[in-house]
């Protein structure tokens, strides 16, 4: 159970991409094909091997575009999880009462998705997707690995989630992973491979959603200079990157 995407939801993608590429010093991004099927289009980064990607609506009334009215402009989006066994994952959101509001099976069961309903988890969109290999990932594109650029970002390690009752929240997506919670410093945590998933009050008056993702940068200094230079520093020093919060972990 790993992080393996995170997706953010912005209105001007050409804009989104500039910043992203700049202060994060990624490669080439892939535009998937697929997202057209929701009225969006995209881009998607390796960052290292996993992904980072920013969707935007090409027409009204898709499910991106009511997050970024509800949430009063760009943010987070979803969080997508690899794991092993699509079947028992599959089984297991059942038993528990998690509803699948979409399903991807292609290429005989090597590619396959399920993106769980908000409602039931709670904060954002969270997918668990399976790939045969293990290193493969359809929404990347077939040649990934030529997009790859880790003199500045090595991967994405975390990502966080508000809540007005974000004990409540963490509990459900524990209880989706199969994967314990703890509490620290005012968080709670499930703990993932390589990685965690925190859940916070809500503290910007923007709602529910995806806050914050947390990437593995050799020098969160100089990452935080280039966000600054192009005004993507948020007041309190962070870097906010469509709308969202990017937490610099020193590798």
């Amino acid at each position: 159970m790993r992080i393996r995407q995170i997706a953010l939801v912005g209105e001007d993608l050409d804009r989104a991409k500039a910043e992203i590429v700049d202060v994060l010093g990624l490669g080439k991004d892939y535009p998937d094909p697929g997202v057209g099927h929701f009225g969006l289009h995209n881009a998607v980064w390796p960052v290292g091997d996993t992904f980072l990607e920013v969707v935007a609506p090409v027409q009204a009334g898709t499910t991106a575009g009511r997050l970024l009215e509800k949430r009063g402009g760009d943010g987070g989006y979803m969080v997508i999880m690899q794991v092993d066994d699509m079947a028992a994952a599959r089984r297991h959101v059942a038993d528990i009462g998690v509803r699948i509001v979409h399903e991807t099976d292609r290429d005989d069961g090597k590619v396959a998705c399920s993106h769980l309903h908000p409602r039931d988890v709670g904060g954002a969109i969270l997918s668990l997707d399976a790939m045969t290999p293990k290193e493969r990932w359809e929404w990347g594109g077939p040649d990934w690995q030529t997009n790859v650029r880790t003199d500045i970002s090595l991967e994405i390690v975390g990502a966080e989630l508000q809540g007005d009752d974000p004990e409540a929240m963490a509990t459900r997506w524990g209880e989706v992973m199969q994967r314990p919670v703890s509490y620290r410093d005012g968080r709670w945590i499930v703990g993932v491979d390589g990685g965690e998933i925190r859940f916070v009050p809500v503290s910007d008056g923007r709602g529910e959603g995806l806050r914050a993702f947390d990437v593995k940068v050799r020098d969160p200094d100089a990452v935080r200079a280039r966000a600054k230079a192009r005004g993507a520093v948020d007041a309190d020093g962070t870097v906010k990157l469509c709308g969202t919060r990017v937490e610099l972990v020193k590798a």
